[in-house]
Formats: structure tokens, C-alpha cells, sequence
């Protein structure tokens, strides 16, 4: 047992001293090159990312964000695969058949990679024509939320009830982006056919300005909510148009504010919003 002990000694310690110390080195390098290469892509996506007229410093912030997050998740894969190979070298294991391996493999299953190579490209043209960024609410057909995670090869999103969904990008056919640049508030509210056009129109414009200059609400909206068009004769109302602009992602919320606001004005100037009704006639 001794002599067993003593055989492994002496093995191991050369071992630890030749390539052990190596793999200390690499691992420690490997960190390190991780560490200023992450410092790197993020200092130099937020010097290169230039704003256009149209984009606020929390729109250009989260193109950044999505740039250093998929730059720093490539390098990292890179690193880690490139240390690990190091690593296995230093152990005795010929790294090179694992790479002619890794080739044929490769082609084996090359059929199916057209469809990560599919992926990957499409992601490329998605990052670099800026369509959506990690924060912003978008929709593809039928599935919609808030992007969390942007990858090379698919998106990640969470719908209102909490759902995340995993979306390849080759699969993308159609992005509705709700985020992007400025978004508006568009309403349609319904009045009685015998009020005062006139005057509900005074009152609309007057909530929308009163909304606009409110201070809890004045800095996410762009443009007052204010009176368009008559949109519609429906059965039981007159449909008016209302339109204005606000900050990306604040139009729910100004939305919602300006309909209570409406209800509130209308009850008080006498203005009714009629719902359908049915007179049914007994002979």
C-alpha cells in the first residue's frame, strides 16, 4: 500500500508542478480575458451606439443593453470552449481527434444544422436592423410579451400571465414592435346621437390638455390627447376619434388614465355614453 501511495506520489507531483500549474494559469487567465473582454464590449457599445432623433436615452440604453448581452454571451461560449479544450490538452487527452470528431459530427447532422444556421442568421439581421431590444413589448402572430432575452438563435419572451416563450428566430415571420421610438394613445369612445357635438369635442380637447399638464403624467406624454374625427354612425352612439402621443410603453397607462378622466368630465357636463339597449314591444 505504501509502495502504491508512494508510486502516485511521485507521478502526481511532477504532474502538479509541470502541468497542474498550467491549468491553474490557463483557468486564471481565462477569467481574467473574460473579465476585459466583457469591460471592453460594453464600453464600446455604449461609445459606438449612436441615438437618432427619434430615440429617448432609456430607448438607446436598452438597444445597448441587448448588444452587450449577446456580444458577452458569444465570447463567453468562446472562451469557455477554448479553455476546456486547453484544459483537456494538459491532462493528456489529444485534443485533435476531438476536433476532426467534432467535424464529422458536424456533417452528420448537418441537416438539421441548416435550421440553427437559419436561426443565427436571422437573429443577425433582427440585432442589426434594431427591430426589438431586451424591455420592449412586442407580438409575433400569436404570441406576445416582454422580451427578456435575446440570443443569436431565438428570443425569449413573458406574456401577461407570467408565461415565458422561446422563440427561434427562424420562425419569425411578422414582429409588431410596441416600443419603438414614441406610441400613442388611440381611442374610440361613443357618445349619444342627440349630444352636442360641439361641445363634447371642447370637453375631450380640455381632459386631454388637463392630462398633458398633470405632473404625475406630463413627462411620458409627447403629444396631448385630443380630438381627431368622428370614426363611426354605430347603432347606438357616435364613435369620436381620439389621438395623441407618449413615451414607449406608457400608452396603456396614459390610456387608462384618460378614460377615467372622460367618464369622470361627461357625468358632470351631462354627456352620456350610451351601451346597447333593446325595446322589445308586447301586443
Amino acid at each position: 500500500m505504501k509502495e502504491y501511495f508512494a508510486e502516485w506520489t511521485d507521478l502526481l507531483i511532477p504532474w502538479l508542478l509541470s502541468s497542474g500549474v498550467r491549468v491553474v494559469g490557463i483557468l486564471i487567465g481565462a477569467f481574467i480575458i473574460n473579465k476585459i473582454i466583457t469591460k471592453f464590449i460594453d464600453k464600446t457599445v455604449r461609445l459606438t451606439v449612436v441615438p437618432n432623433n427619434y430615440s429617448s436615452k432609456e430607448s438607446e440604453k436598452k438597444r445597448e443593453d441587448t448588444l452587450i448581452q449577446i456580444f458577452s454571451i458569444t465570447s463567453k461560449i468562446t472562451i469557455f470552449t477554448i479553455t476546456i479544450l486547453m484544459v483537456l490538452q494538459e491532462f493528456g487527452v489529444v485534443i485533435g481527434p476531438i476536433l476532426a470528431a467534432a467535424g464529422i459530427v458536424g456533417l452528420a447532422f448537418g441537416f438539421g444544422g441548416q435550421y440553427l444556421i437559419r436561426d443565427i442568421i436571422s437573429g443577425l439581421f433582427i440585432i442589426l436592423e434594431n427591430q426589438y431590444r431586451i424591455g420592449d413589448v412586442v407580438k409575433f402572430e400569436n404570441l406576445g410579451g416582454v422580451v427578456e432575452k435575446i440570443s443569436l438563435r431565438m428570443t425569449t419572451l413573458r406574456d401577461m400571465d407570467g408565461t415565458v416563450h422561446h422563440i427561434p428566430h427562424g420562425e419569425i415571420k411578422e414582429v409588431s414592435n410596441y416600443a419603438k421610438d414614441f406610441a400613442r394613445v388611440n381611442l374610440d369612445i361613443g357618445v349619444a346621437y342627440d349630444a352636442n357635438l360641439e361641445h363634447v369635442i371642447g370637453v375631450v380637447n380640455k381632459v386631454g390638455n388637463t392630462l398633458a399638464q398633470d405632473a404625475q403624467f406630463k413627462e411620458f406624454i409627447i403629444k396631448a390627447p385630443q380630438f381627431l374625427r368622428v370614426n363611426n354612425f354605430a347603432d347606438s352612439s357616435v364613435m369620436l376619434k381620439i389621438l395623441g402621443e407618449t413615451l414607449p410603453l406608457k400608452q396603456w397607462e396614459i390610456t387608462g388614465e384618460l378614460r377615467k378622466r372622460l367618464k369622470i368630465a361627461f357625468d358632470k357636463e351631462g354627456i352620456e355614453i350610451p351601451f346597447p339597449q333593446r325595446v322589445i314591444h308586447q301586443s
